[in-house]
């Protein structure tokens, strides 16, 4: 049995910051290191958070002892050779959304997790929230029938120079791999495997998509119709609809506190759906719990759909004709 479980954290942005914040709320769990390409930056951090270590490079927290499991928060682009420099490392690795930039150097990185039998996990933490997990369950129940639709979005007004990270394509930027791809996870989990796609975008100033919708047909039938936006503040909100009703999870689903299942004789009711500290600690709770169970993937969101629902972003983006530079690689 694994007492602690010791973590190296890549990169000190604002993603970094909340996942070192959700530790301290994760029993057994230990920030045992940070990285940053700046050593001033990673001591910074180290004094903040409580980190047993800093590193002015990657490389160093990769190879460093007492390391256990890596997570990587750094730009987009560099998510896959920060994985897999881990993982060649001998590291097990949780790797912040977008898992990569494209399928294949997604399939690079879940290749070499499987040869070398490491533990492997998308950061996708809305997929471990209480609310989600209620859902499932209530569609488990059969209290809303036979599952078929998915409605989804998530926008909000980015009030951001073209420079900033979220409009910056030599940053992944785009509202499609940083929005979107929420709702296409958990449209995926409950539809199942996507088999059909039509997508849309307004394209921006700086070449990536400010807002995207696009229309999902899934295994056995089921069809999502999703949006995402840096240019409206929409509610946030994804139902799933049955033949007997259909469960919402309210304002801000990636976040939600609650959720609400409307049946066909019209009778509501609203579910409490807390989570634990800032949202992130169910991700770790369930990385933690792999891994001290020696798994090498969650049985929650397995790899073989990590890769997949990157196929989907591939095929989205050939559609609506956003290419980064790593698509040229």
């Amino acid at each position: 049995m694994v007492d602690a479980v010791r973590w190296g954290i890549l990169g000190t942005g604002k993603i970094a910051r909340a996942f070192a914040t959700a530790l301290k709320d994760v029993p057994g769990a230990v920030l045992a290191a940070v990285a940053s390409r700046s050593q001033d930056k990673a001591d910074a951090f180290a004094r903040e958070f409580g980190a047993q270590a800093a590193f002015g490079s990657y490389d160093a927290l990769a190879e460093a002892r007492g390391v256990d499991l890596v997570y990587v928060a750094t730009p987009h682009p560099r998510h896959a050779d920060n994985a897999l420099m881990a993982l060649r490392a001998g590291k097990g690795v949780l790797v912040e959304k977008p898992f990569t930039m494209n399928l294949r150097e997604a399939e690079q990185v879940v290749t070499l997790a499987r040869s070398r039998r490491l533990f492997l996990m998308e950061a996708m933490w809305t997929r471990y929230l209480p609310g989600f997990q209620e859902v499932q369950r209530i569609i488990a129940s059969g209290e809303i029938g036979a599952v078929s639709q998915v409605v989804a979005d998530f926008g909000f007004t980015a009030n951001f120079g073209p420079e900033h990270r979220a409009f910056n394509p030599e940053l992944g930027g785009g509202a499609l791999l940083d929005l979107g791809i929420y709702p296409l996870s958990i449209a995926s989990a409950l539809l199942g495997p996507v088999v059909e796609i039509k997508a849309q975008a307004e394209m921006g100033a700086t070449g990536v998509d400010v807002q995207t919708g696009f229309t999902l047909k899934h295994e056995g039938g089921g069809v999502s119709v999703c949006s995402c936006s840096f240019t409206a503040r929409t509610p946030c909100e994804l139902t799933v609809s049955g033949t007997r009703g259909h469960v919402r999870m309210n304002t801000r689903f990636h976040h939600a506190t609650s959720v609400t299942v409307v049946t066909e004789d019209g009778a509501a009711r609203t579910i409490q759906t807390p989570y634990i500290g800032n949202g992130y600690v169910h991700e770790v709770i369930e990385a933690q719990r792999c891994f001290a169970a020696g798994l090498t993937e969650s049985p929650a969101m397995k790899l073989e759909e990590t890769l997949a629902l990157m196929g989907v972003l591939d095929e989205m983006r050939r559609q609506i004709g956003l290419v980064y530079d790593s698509d040229r690689a």
